[in-house]
């Protein structure tokens, strides 16, 4: 019985509709001529701002909750009780419903409606607005922030629809009224011939195109409805339908006189079946589906929303099935006001950097909870694309298409203050791991300890998945590269394996020491294992251990914190600690660069074009040589980089043509060697072996590449040759000969010897 009224209501509502569009054809109406040239307003409206065809009903559902808006402040003030004709009160809700049979759309709405004279001004032009006219007459109240031109949004209409007609009934007039167009430069105005089947509100009828028709596809209209109009304030309902086979209804009277025939004939099983499945019949029923259950959580305070309502929303909208890291909600007002909620997911995406994709679109923006687009590539920048959220302004134009909005003055502004919230978050979490290791570290100098769990480092776990895009803001951003600069953390050689900041690095830099060093390299082993670290080591400074690509782009654009040097300290022998060299120390300088000038000299000419020039080092390192690069050259590691980029030119990052500076240790037992050896005789082979073996060595550990691997090998294998007291020119030895026919010999004697054995065993 349910069943059968939720048909007959269905059926009903259809009916109304055909009712609708039988008596537009019926009564002529009224004839009026659009103010605005209609073609002219077309291709403007139709073909230059939209752009996506979705939008039309992105635009009636915004009208219709503005209207619901608009009833409900009036009746703040003014409660009235509206009835139509069947002595039903309008809802306060948004209705759609399909009918492909009749290739028609409706949406209906409990709003404010319109009169006579609303229908002609509203939607007779583009000049006029509704709403513009409503927040003027409401300038008293504090909620009368509406949205404006509700003609121009109403007329993307015309992107689906042969013809629109909307039935309209306001509170302050008697009559339902309709108005009627194809927009061909006239519409029409007449009575509704139903009567008041609203009791206030508008219902908007759409007779679709032929090249529209997935908007008669319910599931279709679900979807858009519920991306752009998810968090619309008012329910949505969209109706669908579910056809499924029921008992027919039996006939009382049928059933008693068959009761009373005791002489009726019995049918076999296969008969009795047969039967039952005819008892069958299709009923069609039709329900109300709601399709914005989430709810714009943006719009309430912060103190009255719930962990677990930030994650459920945050999940929502990202589709993500870990909760976020880290989030920010708060309010801008000033010169544009507008909500927002921010996230830092918990992981990065893969396609986070990946230009062919499509990775900007994780800010949903949405203009009095109207959602427009999550496609703007310029809402953020790129080394913020992993920052996901909402913003919802009040101060946007709702119709205008995504390019329009890209130029917009407001939303630069927004942008601005999205960049600075965005770090200032960030700033907070880092901010929250310092006190918490403050915390940690007094209750571990207390006489109490309580054993806790270990708290989650949450801006360690940041850094480790979004630390490549803070240092590439520090590159790409010059306006807030000071802010980027503090949330920047790498590994030191005193950080014991922990994040540290500059900050950190700054508190414990020695007495004298006036700058900040640093190694970039492939990994923290390789930078410990290179000279220039050991000799900072032994020397008790602090050295950054930088080890991904970008943070040689990093330091170019990175070259003092807080009035210190950054200082690479594989390039060109750097002074250590600060100070200036005395008089005495000069002195002695002079005196050993004198005594080692011919050393130094026989070394370049030895090696030739492969280094710049060769020096004495002042580092404190075991090794008999180091290779460094010019101050103002490109290192190994960046040589490296380069040489790695598809796009890049040869020239641009040939090893060979990398610059090299060979710094000598003339402490080093094997340099004195070479120094007595070349004083006795500057053409000594062995010396000359020894020396370019070491350069090689020294510069594969300096992370240079060597691209005489075959002359190396040579020079090695005449070392080993004299290291084991051998001739250097001795060739390969001859090979002894090995007496292969005697072995064949025994082989088939053996053979021979077995086979009466095998035949004496057949025989038995």
């Amino acid at each position: 019985m349910v069943s059968q009224m939720k048909a007959c209501i269905g059926l009903l509502f259809v009916a109304v509709t055909i009712g609708l569009a039988a008596g537009s054809e019926d009564v002529a109406g009224e004839k009026h001529g659009f103010q605005a040239e209609v073609s002219k307003m077309l291709d403007i409206i139709i073909n230059a701002l939209y752009t996506n065809r979705n939008i039309f009903l992105r635009e009636l559902i915004s009208n219709a909750s503005d209207a619901l808006d608009k009833i409900r402040v009036l009746y703040l003030t003014d409660p009235k009780t509206p009835m139509n004709k069947d002595g039903e009160a309008p809802k306060m809700d948004i209705r759609i419903k399909v009918d492909k049979e009749n290739r028609l759309l409706t949406i209906q709405d409990g709003g404010i409606g319109m009169s006579k004279a609303d229908l002609i001004n509203h939607l007779g032009s583009l000049g006029s607005s509704g709403t513009k006219n409503f927040v003027e007459k409401m300038k008293e109240t504090t909620d009368a922030n509406l949205i404006g031109q509700f003609g121009v949004g109403f007329y993307s209409v015309f992107l689906v629809a042969d013809e629109v007609r909307v039935a309209s009934k306001n509170d302050e007039s008697e009559t339902q009224w309709v108005w009627r167009s194809k927009a061909d430069g006239e519409f029409f105005i007449y009575e509704d011939p139903r009567g008041n089947t609203l009791g206030r509100g508008t219902e908007i009828e759409i007779e679709v195109k032929k090249d529209a028709e997935e908007f008669l596809d319910t599931a279709k209209i679900k979807e858009i409805a519920t991306k752009y109009s998810e968090f619309i304030q008012f329910p949505i309902f969209v109706q669908t339908s579910k056809t499924e086979k029921v008992p027919k209804a039996k006939d009382e009277e049928a059933e008693k006189e068959k009761a009373d025939d005791d002489e009726a004939e019995v049918k076999d099983e296969g008969e009795e079946k047969k039967a039952e499945e005819e008892e069958l019949e299709e009923v069609t029923t039709y329900n109300w589906d709601l399709v914005n259950e989430h709810k714009p959580i943006w719009q309430r305070k912060p103190e009255e929303i719930t962990e677990e309502e930030y994650n459920s929303f945050y999940k929502a909208i990202t589709k993500d099935y870990q909760d976020p890291l880290y989030k920010v909600h708060f309010s801008a007002e000033g010169e544009v006001e507008f909500k927002s909620i921010l996230f830092i997911p918990r992981a990065s995406s893969s396609n986070q950097f990946d230009m062919n994709q499509n990775t900007q679109n994780n800010i949903r923006l949405y203009v009095r909870r109207v959602f427009i687009t999550d496609d703007f590539k310029d809402l953020l920048p790129r080394y913020l694309g992993f920052v996901k959220g909402v913003v919802d302004s009040d101060d946007l134009p709702l119709n205008v298409s995504r390019e329009l909005l890209q130029e917009s003055r407001i939303l630069k502004i927004i942008k601005k203050k999205l960049i600075r919230k965005a770090l200032a978050m960030m700033k907070d979490l880092a901010e929250e791991d310092e006190v918490e290791e403050e915390e940690e570290d007094a209750a571990a100098d207390g006489e109490e300890k309580e054993e806790k769990a270990p708290k989650e480092k949450k801006y360690g776990k940041f850094w480790e998945e979004f630390g490549r895009s803070i240092r590439l803001g520090l590159i790409e951003d010059g306006t807030n590269r000071s802010r980027l600069t503090k949330l920047l953390r790498y590994k030191t050689s005193k950080s014991k394996g922990e994040w540290a900041s500059l900050d950190d690095y700054e508190g414990r830099m020695l007495e004298n020491q006036k700058e900040i060093y640093f190694i970039v390299g492939e990994s923290v082993e390789k930078i410990k294992e290179t000279p220039a670290c050991e000799d900072a080591e032994k020397r008790g400074v602090e050295v950054i251990y930088m080890t991904d690509a970008i943070d040689e782009y990093v330091v170019g654009h990175l070259t003092d914190y807080n009035g210190h040097k950054l200082v690479n300290l594989v390039k060109e022998t750097p002074k250590i600690g600060g100070g200036e060299d005395d008089e005495r120390a000069k002195k002695v300088d002079a005196k050993r660069k004198e005594a080692y000038q011919p050393l130094l000299d026989w070394f370049k000419e030895v090696l030739g074009t492969k280094v710049t020039k060769v020096v004495l080092t002042k580092r404190k390192t075991s090794s008999p040589m180091i290779v460094s690069s010019p101050q103002h050259g490109i290192t190994a590691n960046m040589a490296r980089i380069m040489k790695g980029q598809a796009l890049g030119e040869r020239n641009m990052y040939a090893q060979e043509d990398v610059k090299r500076i060979l710094e000598v240790n003339h402490l080093n037992p094997i340099i004195d060697e070479i120094n007595k050896r070349i004083k006795a005789d500057t053409e000594d082979a062995q010396a000359k072996d020894t020396a370019e073996i070491l350069f090689e060595l020294a510069s594969l550990q300096s992370g240079f590449a060597i691209e005489d691997t075959k002359g190396l090998s040579s020079r090695l294998e005449r070392m080993l040759k004299s290291g084991l007291d051998l001739d250097a020119n001795a060739g390969d030895v001859q090979e002894e000969e090995y007496d292969i026919e005697e072995e064949e010999e025994e082989a088939e004697e053996d053979a021979a010897e077995e086979e009466p054995e095998e035949k004496k065993d057949e025989e038995l």
